[in-house]
């Protein structure tokens, strides 16, 4: 993460910006919410994209041999992160596919490698949890996560359970925070 406070906060506060809403919406959990951070309006951001994968390498474990974003939102999270951290970049299904190669990971081999998952916005950490598992069958490592947004909804607790280390750039109170200091300097 970028070590100047500003920087962080406009960061933060320009993915705010950009990503969220505010109506009725149905999370992947099942869960309703009323603030909804829709992540493909950072991720389809060039700049923006670029800005948040420097602000992560340094969430990114040391021992990381491979980066696996999760189908489909961090997909390019994952690659972008890849091509900051020089790390091999593996992508996800939510199920393996009935075709070809009928791979559940495309891509960089996850087998017996230190594996981290990259996921874009983090709720309850379901996705995680079960791709975690899944990996974990194929025989990777899978000690962290990483993710942009953590809405702070009981992932980083349900993870943990899961023998997984949530690693996020920013939680909802923290786009709050931002949100509020960048509207009072204005």
């Amino acid at each position: 993460m970028s070590s100047n406070p500003i920087e962080r906060r406009a960061l933060a506060a320009e993915i705010s910006r950009i990503s969220e809403l505010h109506g009725h919406f149905v999370l992947r959990s099942g869960a309703t919410a009323e603030r909804y951070f829709d992540k493909y309006r950072f991720e389809s951001d060039p700049r923006l994209l670029r800005s948040i994968a420097r602000s992560m390498v340094a969430l990114v474990p040391d021992d990381a041999e491979v980066l696996a974003g999760l189908e489909l939102g961090g997909v390019p999270v994952a690659t972008m992160l890849a091509q900051e951290t020089g790390l091999p970049a593996a992508f996800v299904r939510k199920e393996a596919k009935t075709y070809g190669t009928a791979q559940l990971a495309e891509g960089t081999v996850c087998q017996g490698r230190r594996v981290c998952i990259v996921e874009d916005v983090v709720t309850s950490g379901g996705q995680i949890a079960v791709s975690a598992r899944d990996l974990r069958e194929l025989g990777a490592q899978i000690n962290v996560a990483l993710c942009v947004i953590d809405r702070e909804a009981g992932g980083l607790e349900a993870l943990a359970k899961e023998g997984i280390e949530l690693r996020s750039l920013y939680t909802a109170a923290d786009l709050d925070l931002a949100v509020r200091d960048a509207g009072s300097l204005g």
